[in-house]
Formats: structure tokens, sequence, C-alpha cells
């Protein structure tokens, strides 16, 4: 997957100046509906991190939800092979479909809590790419790996004590905290959360 760095690489006439648009939950990776672009619209929706549209019916850029408030927030796009199709992650904010259901396809958004932890790890990569001031995060990866390594030994130890201590609700806090700054290490070294589980799958017998 390529991801979309320069507009002027797309090629919008093999549809008379449209190209598609696969619409993507970024944390459950469900399809959500399938909509066109000009050139216009792209340019707004980089602009705005809003999906915008070119509706074809009305003639004009439609920002989706500008009407319901339903918007798709922007997590990435992508651009394909052949340069005429992007793949845009979002974060929607309620139900994708004029008649209420979560997507255009008469579909449950829903998916497995597992792939959060794919999600969270775009987030923390975006956190390192962007370096936001005021982010923890930010503060983890400015202070380098032996602040990172750091904390992940105090919330092995935290998670440690919960268990030991059968305070169920605070190991679940503990271990969150553990394998939150265990994906920010992850990241920091270079690696994914899936590389971790390639590994495991490679010891399952």
């Amino acid at each position: 997957m390529r991801q979309l760095t320069d507009i002027s690489t797309i090629d919008f006439n093999k549809m008379d100046g449209l190209i598609p648009a696969i619409i993507q939950d970024a944390e459950t990776q469900n399809v959500l509906m399938l909509g066109f672009m000009n050139e216009d619209a792209l340019a707004k929706t980089q602009e705005i991190g809003k999906v915008t549209f070119f509706s074809r019916t009305k003639n004009r850029l439609w920002t989706k939800g500008e009407e319901s408030g339903n918007f798709l927030n922007v997590v990435s796009m992508a651009i394909d092979c052949d340069n005429d199709t992007l793949l845009i992650k979002v974060n929607p904010v309620g139900p994708v479909c004029h008649k209420g259901d979560d997507t255009c396809f008469e579909e449950k958004n829903s998916g497995n809590d597992i792939q959060f932890l794919s999600y969270l790890q775009d987030f923390i990569d975006k956190r390192k790419a962007e370096m936001p001031e005021g982010s923890y995060t930010t503060s983890l990866f400015q202070k380098g790996t032996r602040k990172i390594t750091q904390k992940v030994g105090e919330e092995a130890v935290e998670t440690i004590i919960g268990a030991m201590a059968n305070d169920d609700e605070n190991f679940k806090y503990e271990a969150g905290d553990l394998l939150y700054h265990l994906i920010v290490l992850l990241t920091h070294k270079g690696y994914r959360i899936e590389d971790i589980v390639r590994e495991l799958k490679k010891r399952h017998k």
C-alpha cells in the first residue's frame, strides 16, 4: 500500500476527471462505502481532514456529514498500483449510510477487539512521524530507548503487583499500560505488533 503524498501522481483522466475512493474504517478494517472524487474534492479532503466527494447527482463538492454531522475523519490515504483509485482509512462519526446503517452495504461495522492493537500502533506511528508538542507519546520518543524501556519495566512490575494483590481492575489497568508502552518500544525499534504475532505463530505447534 502506497501512502498518497503527491496529488499530481493521480490519474484523473480514465473516468473524465473522477476517481473512485474506497472508504475503510481504520479500526475495524471494514469497508464503509464507495464514492468518487475529482481533483478539487481530494484537495478539500486533504485540507479539512474530512472525506469530501464530488456528487455526480448534485454536480458539486459534498463533504460526507455536512448535513447529518456523520463525518468521515481521515486517518490515512493510499493510492493503488494504477494511480487511479484511493483507499481512505477513516474514523467515522456515526452511521455512514443515509438510511442509518453502519455501512452502505447494510453491514454492522464491528470488528475483533484484538484489531485495536494494530490501530493503536498506527496511531503511535503517526505520533512518531509528527511529534506533536504536549503529547505523552512524543515525550517518550524524545527521551529515547532508556526511558521507554524503563517505563516498560515499571509497568511490568505494576502489572505483577496487581495480579498478586488479586485486584482485577488494577491488574487490567496496569496490563493496559504495559501493552501500550511495549507497542511504543516496538515502534521505537522499528517493529510492529504483527511482527511479534508472527514470531508467536512460528513457535506455535
